[in-house]
């Protein structure tokens, strides 16, 4: 029956990631928002709720190593795996303000995340504590209004030019909530069946939660980035994943740390590598303007690789 139960949720993740997507693209045109920011926000933040649920049961349950090892898992497989796939489907155009700001300071949260979870600057036990964590929430903040105060500035976006009634908004309004409400529930079923069958195969916590659990969790920005690259959206699907990553880190390991200081044994320096590695590295293939489909197709070969390691590390 779980097989069974992980077909019928990835039927639903689809459908519901593609009202989620039409939804927010309204929502964006009538407010005259940039299609980057709405992805990074609305769709963003929509799709990081099940990381959120995760990792708060995990501090809440004394499980580091699933809290922490469910965002950097994610964070990895948003870049290398999801936004390896979009680019590959359809080139992710890299706008100057992307390369300026959002991927900068993607790079920079993850660093710092790198430096508070091993004690660079205090010493110590190797550990995320409430004052790290209120750090990487003032981060979040920050982003935050940055973002909205941007978005709503750029009166030569992409949504600006189109005019959307209010009934039309309505709908996408309710497209979102919908969308994201199918979205939530199908994936964490999808993700509890997976568990499941995952610990029947006999791999310990660190390995499910930096692996299975993470993707799961991040079923949501796969589904809506693919949606948004078939649309050729694919500003909104970059958003998404940009999003995405910087509210795991700053708001949900932020929020984590305040239940429990996080201190994830089972997470190692490579994994953290890999998760800064992998925001480097858009920024440099899209450093002309967008990522073409040989930089898609090398960032996914980098997540097979870091999957094949991580599987060659659990056998022996």
């Amino acid at each position: 029956m779980e097989y069974i139960y992980l077909l019928l949720c990835l039927a639903a993740i689809v459908f519901s990631a593609d009202w989620l997507v039409a939804g927010a693209v309204t929502i964006a045109k009538r407010f005259k928002i940039s299609n980057f920011v709405i992805g990074a926000v609305i769709v963003g933040v929509g799709t990081s709720f099940p990381e959120l649920v995760v990792s708060s049961i995990g501090a809440i349950e004394g499980s580091s190593d699933i809290a922490i090892g469910n965002v950097v898992g994610s964070n990895i497989f948003n870049v290398l795996g999801i936004l390896g796939l979009t680019a590959f489907i359809m080139p992710v155009a890299v706008s100057r303000e992307n390369k300026r700001f959002d991927l900068p300071f993607c790079i920079g949260v993850s660093a710092l995340t790198l430096l508070l979870a091993f004690n660079f600057f205090t010493g110590g036990a190797a550990e995320i504590g409430r004052i790290d964590g209120l750090v990487l929430l003032c981060c979040f903040s920050l982003f935050m209004y940055y973002s909205l105060k941007g978005g709503m500035e750029d009166e030569a976006s992409d949504a600006a030019a189109e005019v959307v009634t209010n009934k039309q908004l309505v709908l996408g309004i309710g497209k979102v909530f919908l969308g994201l409400g199918v979205l939530l529930v199908s994936s964490r079923i999808f993700l509890n069946n997976a568990i499941l069958v995952a610990k029947a195969w006999g791999v310990n916590e660190a390995f499910i939660a930096i692996t299975l659990v993470a993707c799961g969790t991040s079923l949501p920005e796969l589904a809506a980035s693919l949606v948004a690259a078939a649309k050729k959206n694919t500003q909104l699907a970059l958003g998404n994943v940009i999003g995405s990553n910087i509210f795991n880190l700053t708001l949900i390991l932020g929020l984590a740390s305040q239940i429990t200081p996080l201190t994830g044994v089972g997470i190692t320096v490579i994994d953290y590598a890999v998760m800064i590695f992998a925001t480097i590295a858009p920024l440099l293939l899209g450093f002309r303007g967008r990522l073409n489909r040989w930089a898609g197709a090398f960032l996914f070969l980098c997540f097979v690789a870091y999957n094949a390691y991580l599987i060659y590390s659990q056998i022996n």
